[in-house]
């Protein structure tokens, strides 16, 4: 947002106050400074005026000037093209030192004397305002031949760029950032004083009506203008130009120019755009194909807050023009639009963020300017359509303020900030607020909101620092216990070679969907959302690693190894923590060891990193409900017994669309990873054996169901098994080979031949008896 401090004295009194301590109220309020330029036109060029302009006998290009600079002629050669006879000019005398750092001196050009320059806006520092040079008009100030520009409040200006966050709607405009100074600076705002002319007006009921079933949540208010001879000042010109704002014709200027000073969306229309019914132009205000609210004439003209047609803008420099201002809550034209995607124009952004709900000023602000500028008449009365939309109303006790803030405040002083805030204050039971929040605060929803509005006007560094005081408690909380654990899975996966990657919680709804993931519930969705790559609340840690390994790639990394510990949503918006890894390329960096060659990733030396981090686990057979995943390359992770993640190979064809080699994939939820006190388990002092058994069994069995039956029939003395060899070939037909290791320890005695033999019979046994195994 960009403002000039004589800008803003046009609707608060700034009278002593420089633009230094301008720019340091603005970032004490929380509107932060991004840029602060001068404009200071140099000694030296001041106002002509152009008596005489004749070609130069010479050159076709030129023209020879007479120009009256108070006190004498001088003769000035230019050389554009809307030079002429009967225009003030900007005129830079000999010896005045232009900002390029050109100074002017004498001049000689085809023969001709030239005793100083007529100067175009950007020859003394201002913005472009077109080619040419600058036509200077009465809306500086009085016109006073040989005087300084520099002495006209116009080219004494200070512009300020203010970075606002997306809620702060109400300051994209010179009006709201001057009511937020009221309450900064205590000082009143300045009233528009312009009152309709009545003698002789027509009223606007006579060439317009409104039609309408139902007000769609909109405020509208339309005037009708009879544009003639209107052309626009310099001193308007010289803002739109500085505030970078293109126009092209004199009502888009003028229309752009109000709602920057007011905030309100304004748009202007031909009145042949509407249908004509015995000289009455109707206007019909109704949802269009995409349910958005429209007003149509002969066809559709626009669509609130959002759009106007091609067709339908005001282009010609007279003519009869419907003039429009409107306003749509910034949360049901945001919502409309992340339901149903249609094209915008630059007044969406306003209308999205909240614009000005005072349209009546917007109104009467153009009609002033019209009369003011031009010999347009302004049809009296306007076409009005309200909603009545329902007051917020947030009550605070005065106890509540000291609680939030640590500063016990005067009552009358919170009071004055609200008052100052353009907020109301009900009558009040005891020591407590009602605070009516106004319609341009769309911000401000909860108490937290009011804290921040008292805090930032009466000004953070204005509360001093005390000590903390507190009665220690038990600081480990659920919170604190979950943080903890978090970090110390974090450390864990840095420690096995991981970098850690950090996302943002939103994903592209696109990309998501397309490899069958669910996401957020469309009526829960964004409203708002920050880009349209970040359109959805992530279901999942995989796609921010993936899209970050690809981006590696791209830029020649060869290993790849990223985490992420983060939250993700299910499709009803409800959290869960998650902790994601990727590996993809070689295992190890080029060295040595493995003759510059090293290894690519597997399955197993995954697993083995994703252990180092999580700790012990097991994996089971899955079928994944997403296509990242390899069908046949794929588990479920299993620890103490419940579902924990899952781990995968990625799809080969997903490998191709993202230029990855060979990569493997885990997401795990954080409350199934083992965390608290590690207790000390007593252990046998006999010594532990080992016994191999090798048998042989149909390829269909899974590992579940032989470790099934094993847990079933294995004894006491059988601390732990696990496969550590399988074997197929042809002579083996529709079998396999299958070595299991038996870890076996008695915590009584060390076990005999006997003993191991009893409780491995016991096993094989049972394995033949419910799979029907073999030994090999």
């Amino acid at each position: 947002m960009i403002v000039t401090k004589n800008w803003l004295n046009e609707w608060i009194d700034l009278d002593g106050i420089s633009a230094e301590e301008l720019c340091k109220t603005f970032n004490a309020i929380g509107l932060e400074v991004d840029a602060h330029e001068t404009i200071r036109v140099p000694d030296g060029v001041v106002v002509g005026f152009v008596e005489a302009c004749e070609k130069h006998p010479d050159a076709d290009k030129l023209n020879v000037c007479q120009v009256n600079v108070g006190d004498e002629i001088r003769q000035i050669v230019c050389g554009a093209s809307n030079v002429r006879a009967g225009i003030f000019i900007a005129l830079a005398t000999v010896g005045a030192k232009l900002p390029s750092g050109m100074k002017i001196k004498e001049a000689k050009l085809r023969g001709v004397e030239s005793h100083g320059m007529i100067c175009s806006s950007k020859e003394i520092g201002l913005p472009s305002m077109g080619e040419g040079i600058m036509i200077l008009d009465s809306s500086i100030g009085e016109l006073l031949l040989g005087k300084n520009l520099n002495e006209y409040a116009v080219f004494n200006d200070d512009v300020i760029e203010i970075g606002l966050t997306a809620n702060r709607g109400d300051c994209l405009s010179i009006h709201g950032v001057a009511r937020d100074l009221r309450a900064a600076l205590s000082r009143p705002l300045r009233e528009l004083s312009y009152k309709e002319k009545q003698d002789g007006r027509l009223g606007i009921g006579r060439i317009l009506q409104l039609h309408h079933t139902e007000t769609y949540n909109t405020d509208l208010l339309f005037g009708a203008v009879d544009v003639k001879e209107l052309n626009i000042p310099f001193g308007i010109a010289l803002r739109l130009a500085i505030i970078d704002e293109n126009w092209t014709n004199p009502v888009d200027a003028l229309l752009a120019y109000a709602t920057q000073s007011t905030g309100v969306i304004l748009r202007a229309y031909p009145f042949e755009a509407f249908n004509n019914i015995e000289n009455k132009g109707i206007i019909t205000l109704q949802n269009d194909e995409n349910g958005y609210a429209a007003l149509y004439g002969k066809e559709k003209v626009s669509i609130i807050g959002v759009s106007q047609e091609k067709g339908a803008h005001f282009v010609a420099n007279e003519g009869l023009a419907v003039i429009e201002a409107s306003y749509i809550p910034p949360e049901i034209i945001a919502k409309k639009m992340g339901e149903q995607k249609v094209s915008s124009c630059p007044h969406y952004y306003r209308s999205s963020r909240g614009s000005e709900p005072s349209i009546e000023m917007g109104i009467r602000y153009i009609s002033m300017l019209f009369e003011r500028y031009s010999l347009s008449q302004v049809y009296g009365g306007n076409l009005e359509l309200t909603t009545l939309h329902e007051e917020r109303i947030i009550s605070m006790a005065e106890e509540e303020f000291e609680s939030f803030i640590g500063l016990k405040i005067d009552k009358t002083r919170i009071t004055q900030i609200f008052k100052n805030l353009g907020m109301d204050i009900g009558k009040t039971k005891g020591s407590t607020f009602a605070i009516t929040v106004p319609k341009f605060r769309h911000d401000i929803v909860n108490k937290q909101d009011i804290i921040e509005e008292v805090v930032r006007i009466f000004g953070i560094d204005n509360i001093p620092s005390k000590p903390l005081v507190f009665a220690e408690a038990n600081q480990m909380s659920d919170d604190l216990r979950a943080y903890r654990k978090t970090r110390e899975f974090r450390h864990r996966a840095a420690q096995s070679g991981f970098y850690e990657s950090v996302h943002f919680v939103f994903n592209e709804r696109i990309q998501l969907e397309k490899y069958g993931f669910v996401c957020t519930d469309r009526e829960k969705e964004l409203l708002n959302p920050i880009a349209a790559t970040f359109d959805t609340l992530r279901p999942t840690l995989l796609m921010g690693l993936l899209n970050s390994a690809s981006a590696n790639v791209k830029v020649n990394q060869k290993k790849i190894a990223l985490f992420e510990a983060g939250i993700v949503f299910d499709a009803e918006r409800h959290e869960s923590k998650r902790l994601g890894f990727i590996v993809s390329g070689p295992l190890e960096s080029e060295k040595i060891s493995n003759a510059g060659k090293p290894a690519s990733i597997d399955f197993a030396a995954f697993v083995k990193l994703i252990g180092d981090v999580a700790g012990s686990f097991e994996l089971v057979s899955h079928t994944p409900t997403h296509t990242l995943a390899h069908p046949y390359v794929c588990a479920k992770v299993m620890i103490d017994g419940a579902e924990a993640g899952e781990l995968f190979r990625l799809h080969p064809q997903v490998e191709e669309e993202f230029d990855l080699p060979q990569t493997f994939m885990c997401e795990l939820k954080i409350d199934c990873l083992p965390y608290g006190l590690i207790e000390a388990k007593p252990y046998s002092k006999f010594q532990a054996s080992s016994r191999d058994l090798s048998i042989l069994i149909s390829k269909e069995v899974s590992y579940e169901t032989i470790k099934a039956v094993v847990e079933k029939y294995r004894s006491p003395q059988v601390q732990r098994f696990y496969p550590v060899d399988r074997y197929v070939s042809e002579s083996l037909g529709d079998q396999m080979s299958l070595t299991l290791r038996f870890v076996l320890q008695s915590e009584e005695k060390t076990l005999e031949d006997e003993d191991i033999a009893m409780a491995m019979e016991l096993i094989l046994n049972g394995l033949k008896e419910e799979l029907g195994v073999n030994l090999r």
